[in-house]
């Protein structure tokens, strides 16, 4: 092959590649798993404010947790974007290791504190249990960005249908903390021993699922059919590095999309859902459902794109834009007439909410890495989770307005 022809199939985008067949979609699978896994201990701990609620009655928990996750996790990108050798340096499979250990022992501090406490209730908590689980939660928050960064940059490299089952896992991991929850939950008389009991329980399980993905991202580069796409793959040193920002350019409508789409989201979920609305027939109910609503409104976006993406960036960038008129209308369900107020309205925009994010995100982030040549396709995908992540701490920081 001359130099001029591996020039030309550089530049072709990564949907590009030869179809290789993936028997009995295993891959797909993982990939699907892998991104449930990513998204997991984030959704744990926001679906749990029932029990957070209790444990710490004053603390504004869903917006505190929002902050410190996200702002750690974006951290971590930073990171990784400003050392270039990263990925020389730590294997693929040793980052996704290391991650998902993080998040598992992350994971269980909340309930190894209540343990230690001996039962004691809202009242025999000290400050500095409040303060070792926001803790927990800022390491879950690095371990979320290691995984992410690794996880995207590399299915980016990969043909779209991988990129598709990733962002479908991250909306599933919703859903399936939500049913883990509710089922958790329901089981138990509604007391505050058997609301703890329901937790740990709750978490214990969260904890395993994870193992399962450390497993699974081990086993997936292992597959014939993963070893087929990356020897498909151009050798990156054939062309010059890509640079971070130059890389980022191409693809500044996808960013700056993917940017609105999470401030919008952030700046209403989960802190204003779950704090701020209530309900006298739901009670405590009223935030999980609606946490679940939106979960799960969430996984039926990103599952449409398995059915049809959007090929404009340009509309999708609007469609991102458009957005910013959930703005009013759930200020409306907090100040405007009765009727805006009740379960009905607010589950109904709790639904579109969670269905254009999960839909636009994902038309997104399958379209920006085919919008640049193979060799910057994993950087143009770690561009969009940077990008991402700015978005969610932004929201996580405007989210607190609702308050003031």
């Amino acid at each position: 092959m001359t130099a001029r022809t591996q020039k030309m199939e550089g530049e072709k985008g990564a949907a590009d590649h030869p179809e290789t067949r993936d028997t009995y979609k295993i891959a797909y699978t993982i990939h699907f798993l892998l991104g449930a896994g990513n998204l997991l201990p984030w959704n744990a701990f926001i679906t749990a404010i029932d029990y957070f609620g209790y444990l710490y009655p004053t603390k504004h928990i869903e917006k505190v947790f929002s902050v410190a996750y996200m702002s750690s996790s974006v951290l971590v990108l930073l990171i990784v974007v400003s050392w270039g050798g990263w990925s020389k340096q730590l294997s693929y499979r040793l980052r996704m290791n290391m991650g998902f250990c993080i998040f598992v022992l992350s994971l269980m501090v909340a309930p190894l504190i209540d343990w230690s406490s001996s039962g004691s209730g809202p009242e025999g908590r000290s400050n500095g249990a409040y303060g070792v689980t926001v803790a927990s939660v800022v390491v879950c928050g690095i371990a979320d960005g290691l995984i992410g960064g690794s996880l995207i940059g590399a299915a980016g490299k990969l043909p779209k249908q991988y990129m598709q089952a990733v962002f479908a896992g991250t909306a599933s991991s919703g859903v399936l903390i939500s049913i883990l929850r509710i089922i958790t939950k329901a089981s138990l008389p509604q007391n505050p021993q058997r609301l703890r009991t329901s937790a740990h329980f709750y978490f214990i399980v969260s904890a395993i699922i994870l193992l399962c993905c450390a497993l699974s991202s081990n086993l997936l580069y292992k597959l014939p059919v993963m070893e087929e796409h990356y020897k498909l793959a151009p050798d990156d040193s054939l062309f010059p590095k890509p640079k971070f920002w130059a890389v980022a350019r191409k693809i500044r409508w996808p960013a700056f999309g993917v940017l609105m789409i999470y401030i919008v989201t952030l700046s209403i979920f989960p802190g204003f859902i779950a704090e701020d609305l209530s309900s006298k027939l739901l009670k405590d109910w009223y935030p999980v459902l609606l946490i679940t609503i939106y979960n799960v409104a969430d996984f039926t976006g990103k599952s449409l794109t398995a059915i049809y993406v959007l090929k404009s960036i340009k509309k999708a960038t609007w469609g991102c834009i458009l957005r910013l008129v959930f703005y009013p209308l759930f200020a409306a369900c907090l100040e405007g007439p009765k009727w805006l107020k009740t379960e009905v309205p607010v589950a109904i925009l709790t639904f579109m909410l969670g269905v254009t994010n999960g839909y636009l995100t994902s038309v997104l982030m399958i379209l920006a890495p085919m919008a640049v040549s193979v060799s910057e396709a994993e950087l143009s995908a770690i561009a969009m989770v940077v990008f991402l992540g700015i978005g969610l701490v932004g929201g996580s920081v405007i989210g607190w307005f609702w308050i003031v």
